[in-house]
């Protein structure tokens, strides 16, 4: 029988390894020297690695690659052309930790909300509050959700649950809806304008100056997306000059942010260290799982889900 080759990550192979079929011929490696050698052999990759240029150099070294399967949602360290150009079937981890990161995003509002740094910094001083450092009740504030996949769709249902009003950015016009040419003329009505898009050149650097000075000076940002959805230096600027009340930042530009970045110092601006899909202990066993049901239909000639547009990015 001729086995199909594939190529993974050691860290999955406890949870994939006894449940793959007679039909798989397994390769594993530890490091990016093992991975660029077993690379050419591939049929089906699973390349992911912490240093994306390492990863795109692996994964451009699969020139046989028909499947490339990723626990990361976004697609940076993958060449795009050049998978497009084999014809490799993207499939990645989009929703394998959209409940966490739609619980930081709560977690991050109310923190804002109820000035909880502030609280712990007094309890740190063993300082007893008579008085509540934050005032806000999420109960009917009004957001703005840009971006509206899997992520998103959780975020909308915890706040709802809330009392949040929620008014999602999505192409396709409906109910609670701005569609992409509207959302920046109603900057002004939100309190919390949220980004869950994914990275693409579409939405590279899609808030800055006008956009934050077009919001709330009482508004906050939450950004659990990328970095590059934000030109960080306008916003620093507009967190110093209190354009905008604050910011829970989950991602930055770079990443880890400088040690010596203004940011880190402003009252105003939270920063969770890209922690928010971390914040669990399932990413790895959804992920395999996921893989597993995916060899089945990969072997049956089923479509594989979810799959990436390589077009779009995402």
């Amino acid at each position: 029988m001729t086995r199909t080759p594939l190529v993974a990550a050691s860290l999955i192979r406890p949870l994939v390894e006894p449940h793959l079929p007679e039909w798989i011929e397994p390769h594993w490696f530890m490091a990016k020297e093992e991975a660029m050698e077993l690379a050419p052999k591939a049929e089906i990759g699973w390349f992911d690695m912490y240093d994306k240029a390492e990863m795109f150099e692996t994964i451009s070294a699969a020139t046989n690659l028909k499947w490339l399967n990723s626990i990361y949602a976004g697609v940076d360290g993958m060449p795009l052309e050049q998978l497009r150009a084999q014809g490799t079937v993207v499939t990645n981890g989009v929703g394998i930790n959209a409940i966490t990161i739609a619980e930081y995003v709560v977690m991050g509002m109310l923190n804002i909300a109820k000035g909880y740094a502030q609280v712990m910094e007094a309890a740190q001083r063993k300082e007893w509050l008579l008085d509540s450092p934050g005032k806000m009740e999420l109960f009917e504030s009004k957001a703005l959700l840009l971006g509206y996949g899997a992520i998103g769709k959780l975020i909308e249902a915890r706040l709802l649950a809330f009392g949040v009003e929620v008014t999602k950015v999505r192409r396709t016009p409906g109910p609670d809806t701005l569609t992409p040419d509207q959302w920046r003329g109603k900057l002004k009505e939100f309190d919390w304008v949220i980004l869950a898009v994914p990275a693409t050149p579409e939405t590279d650097g899609m808030i800055g100056a006008d956009e934050l000075a077009a919001m709330k000076d009482t508004a906050s940002l939450v950004n659990i997306a990328r970095g590059t959805v934000v030109d960080q230096d306008a916003l620093t600027q507009a967190l110093e000059d209190k354009t905008i009340a604050s910011a829970w930042l989950d991602v930055t530009e770079p990443e880890p942010l400088p040690a010596d970045h203004p940011l880190w110092d402003l009252p105003n601006a939270h920063i969770s260290m890209h922690l928010s899909g971390r914040a669990q202990t399932r990413m790895f066993e959804r992920s395999a799982a996921r893989f597993i049901e995916n060899l089945g239909r990969y072997h049956k000639g089923e479509a594989l889900q979810p799959q990436v547009n390589l077009d779009l990015g995402y």
